[in-house]
């Protein structure tokens, strides 16, 4: 018999059980007799029979399924958080559906994984319209944005507490002496380097030296701090929105401007992705709380799902300031 074309009804035959038997088999939770379960289980193998998930979330109305919308992956953040967010999930019985989208696709992509009947989405790295949020609202499907907010969304958000981070590497750099310090911003539209940016202006005693735009992007951040460098007068330091970014603007400025770091030049991040401890690297950078931030979205959005009430909540979880070897330490 092809495994294509087995049913809860040959299992039920082959078993010698009712086919409401082979079903509490393999619903999580339901009752069931050891003995039937065995017999149930053994008649599976046999068969080469698998429950059809999305078939049953017609009839249940639960799929247990959470989207994961991700843009990139680059940063390494990413790929820690897609494990933590993956084990913790799954210990509360549901499965992640990675789906990786572009900018200026993602509605699109967010209505295809409705008709998946997905019990929820969380969108790291990525975005989705007013439109849309209010759609997801109106049929009971909670949204998570994850490392970002978007304040004009009715829609839950969990993030670190960028403005303080930001302002904390203002602060440290400051007290090290450091007069022309500059700034590569990521995406201009994202919330992240937004509040990384304005935490970081109120954090410092003079203007903002410079700025570029990396785009959270290695080429960009190699053409920003070429923009940053190439000026008559150069920074004595720079914050880099995050650590993806700053590896190789340090890469950049060892190889093509033979500066020394940090005794030429001090360079801050943001994330303390693993890579920032390499002794290559040695970067001072702001902490994010993964498995916090992972805990408190999973929380609020199995939260809204058993309740299914979809409601705005925020949370802003404290940051660490990690200071290492790439940036000049205050005397004292």
């Amino acid at each position: 018999m092809a495994h294509g074309h087995v049913t809860s009804i040959d299992v039920a035959r082959r078993a010698n059980v009712s086919q409401s038997a082979v079903s509490r088999t393999f619903t999580e939770g339901a009752s069931v007799s050891p003995e039937t379960r065995a017999r149930v289980l053994a008649a599976a193998r046999e068969l080469g029979y698998r429950p059809n998930v999305l078939a049953r979330a017609v009839i249940s109305g639960r799929s247990h399924l959470i989207a994961l919308l991700v843009a990139y992956l680059d940063n390494h953040f990413y790929p820690q958080i897609l494990e933590l967010m993956s084990r913790a999930l799954q210990a509360r019985g549901y499965q992640v559906l990675l789906v990786m989208t572009d900018t200026g696709d993602q509605d699109e992509i967010v209505q295809k994984m409705l008709q998946y009947q997905v019990d929820g989405i969380v969108m790291a790295s990525a975005s989705l319209s007013s439109t849309l949020a209010q759609e997801c609202a109106s049929t009971g499907t909670p949204v998570v944005l994850f490392n970002r907010t978007i304040p004009t969304l009715q829609t839950s958000s969990v993030t670190s507490d960028n403005v303080q981070g930001g302002k904390s590497l203002a602060e440290f750099l400051t007290s090290a002496g450091h007069h022309r310090i500059a700034f590569i911003a990521g995406h201009e539209d994202s919330s992240t380097s937004q509040d990384r940016e304005q935490g970081f202006r109120s954090g410092l005693r003079h203007p903002l030296f410079a700025r570029a735009v990396g785009g959270y992007t290695t080429k960009g951040a190699v053409e920003a701090a070429k923009t940053l460098m190439d000026q008559p007068t150069r920074p004595d330091a720079i914050f880099v929105a995050n650590d993806h970014m700053a590896f190789p603007v340090i890469d950049l400025l060892r190889r093509d401007y033979q500066l020394r770091i940090p005794e030429d030049i001090s360079i801050v991040g943001y994330d303390d992705v693993p890579e920032a401890a390499w002794d290559g690297y040695s970067l001072t950078t702001v902490a994010q709380p993964a498995e916090q931030m992972v805990n408190a979205t999973v929380r609020i959005l199995l939260d809204q799902i058993e309740s299914q009430t979809v409601t705005r909540q925020t949370e802003i979880l404290p940051i660490q300031l990690i200071i290492r070897n790439s940036a000049r330490k205050p005397n004292g």
